[in-house]
C-alpha cells in the first residue's frame, strides 16, 4: 500500500524542502522506491535534487493541468530508488487558471493516481503557504508531516496549520491524518530549543519524533550541490539524523 505524505508548514524557511529531499532519498537509500513530488513555484526540491530548471520541457505545472502524461514528467535521480516530478516557476499559473475549474482541489491526486502502485512512499513538497496547491496535496496525501523550526515562534501559525488540515478532513479527505512533527535546526546547546520541544510535547504528545534534525553547515551546503545530503557528506551530522529520521518514520 503506497502511502503518500505531505511536508507542510506554511512558514518559510523551516526546513520543508530540506526534509522532503532527504528524507526521500535517506527512504531510497533505505530500500524503498520513492517519488518526491515539488509542489512548490519556488522548486528547491527540483534544484536541491540537480535537476536544472529552465532545460524542463515539462513540470508539474504540465501534469496538473491535463497538458502532458504524468509518465513524461517523472525524472529519475542519482539514486536508483528516487524518482522526483520537478516543479519551476510555471506552477504559480496554476493557482490562478484553476480557480474556476471543476474539483481544483483534487487535480494533483487525479495526476498521481495511475502511478500511485509504482512506488511505495509518494513525498510532496508543499508551498510555505495555505495555497490551493497546498490543498491540492492534502486531497492527495494519507498524511501530513509538520516541520517545526526550534525557534521563539515556532508553534504560532500552527493553529492555521492544523485548522486547514481539519478542514480539508471534513471537505475532501476523511482519512487524512498527521504523521507527526518533526523539529529541524534544532540546536541542543540553547534553552530555546529545549522549550520549543517541552511546548510541542506539551501540545503534541507523542506526535513528536524523537529524531531532530540539527543545525547543520553541510545540509546548507548539499542544495547548492544538487546532492540529498547521504550522497554530499554521509559522515556529518546531518546525513546521520535524515537516516535516524528515516529509520523512526518507517517504524510509525
Amino acid at each position: 500500500m503506497t502511502q503518500v505524505i505531505s511536508i507542510a508548514n506554511q512558514k518559510g524557511g523551516v526546513g520543508k524542502t530540506t526534509t522532503a529531499v532527504n528524507l526521500s532519498a535517506a527512504l531510497a537509500k533505505l530500500g524503498k522506491r520513492v517519488l518526491l513530488v515539488d509542489c512548490d513555484s519556488q522548486a528547491n526540491a527540483t534544484t536541491g535534487l540537480g535537476i536544472d530548471k529552465p532545460s524542463l520541457s515539462a513540470s508539474l505545472y504540465q501534469g496538473l493541468i491535463g497538458e502532458v502524461q504524468i509518465e513524461e514528467i517523472i525524472l529519475p535521480t542519482m539514486l536508483p530508488k528516487l524518482s522526483i516530478i520537478p516543479a519551476n516557476v510555471d506552477l504559480i499559473g496554476f493557482e490562478i487558471e484553476m480557480v474556476a475549474a471543476d474539483l481544483r482541489e483534487a487535480k494533483l491526486k487525479q495526476l498521481l493516481a495511475s502511478v500511485q502502485n509504482r512506488f511505495e512512499y509518494i513525498i510532496i513538497d508543499c508551498p510555505p503557504a495555505l495555497s490551493l496547491l497546498t490543498l491540492n496535496a492534502f486531497t492527495a496525501s494519507h498524511s501530513v508531516l509538520i516541520t517545526l523550526q526550534s525557534e521563539f515562534f515556532a508553534l504560532e501559525g500552527l493553529g492555521q496549520l492544523l485548522d486547514t488540515i481539519k478542514r480539508v478532513k471534513s471537505a475532501f479527505n476523511p482519512g487524512l491524518k498527521i504523521k507527526g512533527i518533526l523539529l529541524t535546526m534544532f540546536d541542543k546547546r540553547t534553552n530555546l530549543a529545549q522549550n520549543v520541544v517541552e511546548d510541542a510535547k506539551q501540545y503534541f504528545k507523542d506526535m513528536v519524533f524523537k529524531t531532530k534534525i540539527p543545525r547543520n553547515v553541510k545540509l546548507g551546503e548539499a542544495p547548492s550541490y544538487g546532492l540529498p545530503i547521504i550522497l554530499y557528506d554521509k559522515q556529518s551530522q546531518g546525513s546521520k539524523s535524515y537516516l535516524s529520521f528515516a529509520r523512526e518514520f518507517l517504524k510509525r
